[in-house]
């Protein structure tokens, strides 16, 4: 099992006392009657794709379906909290606050699994089940020592099967280290290009050589024609600040320029080619950044095996 940002676990601990205690939770529900809080709906299938920059056909007009990989977008709760109608369980509160009380108060998330069945429509209502299907033993990651819990939902629209989403978290103790380190990306073999590029302080935009639309991220198709072919154009370097979020909590002293672990921002940042790419704001504080913000390109090293694209603004941007 690889561990957070592609951080790979490095051994397993002695016998836990406590596992005997987290293994009585797997196949209990994690959530039970849960329902979606709209019924598929023609906005919300708008909003992913304008964010995500797929332009496919298939997801518009009279006989749209939503995009697969919005599977958990019907199902999740909101950030206040689970509301009625998700079904959240007392066992999965249960097995947290176990895991609390034993030191492992951090969270990560570290991968997730989807099975479609069947393609979701505007107007599906959305009904699911979860339950808790393993608990690991104790495992020591470079993020820290924990369990990794892993759930399973079984997804319906109008009462059929209609998906998986199988979900892993890693509850764990921070692993004392000076300094912070970001978690490492995972580099495979349709973005393994775009880190190449990287490397080479060159940000690397996927163009198909059918229809010449250009994409990002990477991927191995082209979402407006289906093309397997494709070769790159080299960014500008210039955009503007689409979107943003200012992280307040889990405190990720490798975010913050200070190191202290305070707020920091992450921004969807819209290319001057007219792709989006998420990365971090520098040269303003947190609070400054808004959209529409000019930035500019630029290559960080954040320690010494690892560099990665920002973009620079400054205060009267």
């Amino acid at each position: 099992m690889s561990g957070p940002g592609g951080a790979q676990e490095v051994r397993a601990d002695a016998p836990d006392p406590l596992y005997d205690r987290l293994t009585a939770y797997a196949g209990r529900p994690a959530a039970t009657a849960g329902t979606g809080k709209d019924p598929v709906n023609a906005p919300m299938i708008r909003h992913w794709c304008e964010a995500m920059g797929d332009a496919s056909p298939a997801y518009r007009g009279p006989d749209a379906v939503a995009p697969p990989t919005m599977l958990q977008s019907w199902t999740m709760g909101g950030l206040t909290g689970h509301p009625h109608g998700t079904g959240r369980s007392a066992a999965y509160d249960e097995l947290l606050r176990l895991l609390d009380g034993a030191g492992y108060t951090s969270v990560v998330a570290t991968d997730c699994e989807q099975e479609y069945l069947r393609p979701l429509r505007p107007g599906d209502l959305i009904t699911f089940d979860a339950v808790i299907e393993s608990v690991s033993p104790r495992k020591t990651t470079k993020l820290g020592t924990g369990h990794f819990v892993t759930t399973r939902m079984d997804v319906r629209a109008n009462g059929e099967p209609a998906g998986t989403h199988r979900f892993r978290i890693l509850k764990y103790r921070p692993a004392r280290r000076n300094p912070p380190l970001r978690p490492r990306p995972v580099i495979n073999r349709d973005n393994a290009g775009f880190w190449a590029g990287v490397a080479e302080h060159r940000l690397l935009i996927q163009r198909c050589t059918g229809c010449a639309t250009l994409r990002f991220p990477w991927l191995p198709g082209c979402n407006a024609c289906a093309g397997q072919e494709w070769d790159t154009v080299e960014a500008g370097g210039g955009g503007t600040v689409f979107s943003h979020v200012v992280m307040h909590h889990p405190s990720f002293p490798a975010f913050d320029p200070s190191g202290e672990g305070g707020p920091y921002a992450v921004a969807l940042i819209e290319l001057a080619e007219g792709v989006r790419i998420v990365g971090n704001v520098i040269g303003v504080p947190y609070d400054k950044v808004r959209v529409g913000l000019p930035v500019r390109l630029e290559f960080l090293r954040t320690d010494p095996e690892l560099e990665l694209p920002v973009f620079r603004a400054s205060e009267g941007g």
